[in-house]
């Protein structure tokens, strides 16, 4: 059965507040469309975690800087629908932008420190959008269990954040990330890519199975695994951002001293043409990984 579509902030907080008074658990994936296998996991998932599930899709433009891609950024409602129907999705939320950011509207979350560095340097305001519209979806949803996955490292963090420190009363899922066939981190971006540029951003899970691979073979320091990720990306054919190896919850670098299982992410971020792709890999968590360049997308 096709999922319920909901376009104004009304309509969509009286379905959930309905759900809920007839005693069941929502469980909530955000997105901002161009739906694909890896959103439909998260969905999955977050039908595992609850007994309705929302999908919302929008668009954000607060997250995106003056020379990104949101005027080309993927659209196609019905398409998103289809996948979520496939998920087993009750509820899709597609506001249009007055639902989201009223006339008048001034108010935004920031997160101080976990968005001063890596997307956050690079992307001024990037997280404050992120910050702000997860906020405004949450109170759209109410009470829920929220799936997010680990693909977008920076952004999963700053999102347990807010909603520990507003106390709102969300729940948030973290699910692993998903990859195409190639080995390439799931993205809406992807399709940007030709075959060839696709061939190129393949260093960016190259270099975390090469990371993995010594973690798992019990390398520790973290000189030597920092090393290791320059090293792997060294005469890549792609514009580097920043590639680091961080600790996983205060996203601060780390250049020293040994790494335990779960303590350290290598987070990385790159353009291959005109295209910004990021990737990255929470240490003795994530598996390494694995790599078939000849296997279709």
């Amino acid at each position: 059965m096709k999922p319920q579509l909901f376009t104004t902030l009304a309509e969509y907080r009286a379905a959930c507040d309905e759900l809920r008074r007839q005693g069941h658990r929502l469980g909530l994936v955000p997105t901002l469309g161009a739906l694909h296998h890896a959103h439909q996991a998260l969905m999955r998932a977050a039908r595992g975690a609850a007994d309705r599930v929302a999908v919302s899709i929008f668009v954000n433009p607060t997250q995106f800087g003056p020379n990104e891609d949101f005027q080309r950024y993927p659209r196609d409602l019905e398409g998103d629908r289809a996948a979520c129907e496939a998920a087993g999705v009750d509820l899709v939320f597609a506001p249009g932008l007055a639902e989201i950011y009223p006339p008048g509207e001034a108010t935004r979350v920031r997160v101080s420190g976990l968005t001063d560095n890596w997307c956050g340097k690079s992307r001024p305001g990037h997280f404050e959008g992120v910050a702000t519209v997860v906020t405004k979806l949450f109170a759209a949803s109410g009470p829920c269990a929220a799936v997010f996955g680990r693909k977008d490292y920076q952004q999963l963090q700053v999102v347990k954040r807010l909603t520990a420190d507003l106390l709102l009363p969300v729940t948030i899922i973290e699910h692993p990330t998903l990859r195409d066939p190639d080995g390439l981190a799931a993205s809406s971006r992807n399709r940007y890519l030709s075959p060839s540029e696709r061939a190129r951003a393949l260093a960016l899970p190259r270099t975390l199975a090469a990371v993995g691979g010594a973690f798992q073979s019990g390398e520790r320091s973290a000189e030597r695994l920092a090393a290791l990720v320059a090293s792997s990306l060294a005469g890549a054919e792609i514009e580097l951002e920043y590639a680091a190896l961080v600790d996983s919850r205060e996203l601060s670098p780390i250049s020293s001293g040994e790494i335990g299982a779960g303590q350290g992410a290598v987070l990385i971020a790159a353009r291959v043409g005109a295209t910004r792709l990021i990737d990255n890999s929470v240490l003795g968590v994530d598996a390494p990984p694995r790599l078939d360049p000849g296997a279709a997308p």
